[in-house]
């Protein structure tokens, strides 16, 4: 039997090359476009990936793509995902996150490719009504961002009816922790996750963490949220297509460990795993952050057979101060 080929759009990116490393590892051969706005080409640490630049915007590319490799699946990962951003440059989100997509779909309509993996978000959901999250919240988006991400699933439910396709929509919560062998870590500009700016803090890059708003209603006063390891997250994607390619029905499923850890825990694991503190100020709670995040992945548990294999925060965090105190200092370079 020959090997099967995905294509992993947005695989340079901080998600997509931990998935793009273990779909080689599981002997996929592997085709990755990425427009390397936030991506970095040195992610793809792997021989053998066939690698193109560019927008999936760019039909005339999509189509040189597909004509070339026997596309098995997608694997969808591109995507801007700054909320802040998000509120002021709504068109830029919804060209990317929306629009672009759409172009790829018609690729794989024209060139008979039925499988889609997509990278979906909690954000979907907006303000949590309950805890822990399970598929069946509502999704009430609060920003563009996430009202993107959702009209994307939509777009998925209706092409499914009318066309076919075949899916799965993975929502994450909060992605965390760097590549167990040290490689591949997450190296954003501008960096936006709590992890990496907290070791940032103790290397000196950054003068302090801010902790915004210390009187929430939890148990230390500041937010909880779900930290899921990124090589259980390239897991899930795995298990998503051996789930659909044995005839699985299109579905949804929330990826994250069950477990809330606070930014103050956050903060203090960081400090045990380092053996140096934190510069830490407290400012005022922002707009729009809600005290609890947590997933109720009990459905991706039962149906894709998914288990964390990260469910200690010091592990994920220790695999993440690796990458930052290695040889690549928590960055890619050209």
């Amino acid at each position: 039997m020959s090997k099967q080929t995905i294509l992993v759009t947005g695989g340079a990116g901080y998600i997509g090359s931990h998935t793009v490393h273990l779909m080689v590892q599981k002997g996929f051969d592997v085709v990755v476009v990425d427009n390397l706005v936030y991506g970095h080409e040195d992610a793809i640490i792997d021989k053998g990936v066939a690698f193109y630049i560019g927008n999936l915007a760019d039909s005339e590319l999509l189509n040189r793509i597909f004509s070339k490799h026997k596309i098995a699946a997608v694997l969808h990962f591109a995507a801007y995902a700054l909320v802040g951003e998000s509120v002021v440059e709504p068109n830029k989100y919804y060209q990317n996150n929306l629009a672009a997509p759409l172009v790829l779909l018609d690729a794989m309509r024209k060139h008979g490719c039925d499988t889609f993996i997509f990278s979906s978000t909690c954000a979907t959901y907006g303000n949590p009504q309950y805890m822990p999250m399970d598929e069946k919240h509502p999704q009430v988006p609060i920003n563009p961002y996430g009202t993107s991400k959702l009209m994307l699933e939509m777009v998925l439910k209706d092409y499914a009816k009318a066309y076919a396709l075949k899916y799965v929509i993975l929502r994450y919560f909060n992605a965390s922790g760097c590549s167990s062998n040290g490689l591949i870590g997450e190296d954003h500009t501008p960096e936006s996750h709590l992890i990496p700016l907290v070791l940032k803090a103790i290397k000196g890059e950054r003068s302090a963490i801010t902790v915004f708003g210390t009187d929430y209603d939890t148990p230390d006063g500041t937010c909880v949220r779900d930290y899921i390891h990124i090589e259980d997250l390239a897991e899930a994607h795995a298990l998503a297509f051996e789930y659909l390619k044995a005839g699985g029905a299109s579905d949804v499923f929330n990826l994250g460990t069950g477990k809330g850890y606070s930014v103050k825990e956050v903060i203090d694991i960081a400090e045990k795993v380092s053996g140096k503190k934190v510069p830490v100020l407290f400012g005022e709670r922002r707009a729009g952050d809600p005290p609890f995040l947590v997933a109720n992945a009990a459905k991706a548990n039962s149906v894709l057979g998914w288990i964390p294999k990260y469910n200690d925060l010091k592990e994920t965090i220790r695999t993440a101060w690796a990458w930052e105190s290695g040889p690549k200092n928590g960055r890619f370079t050209a």
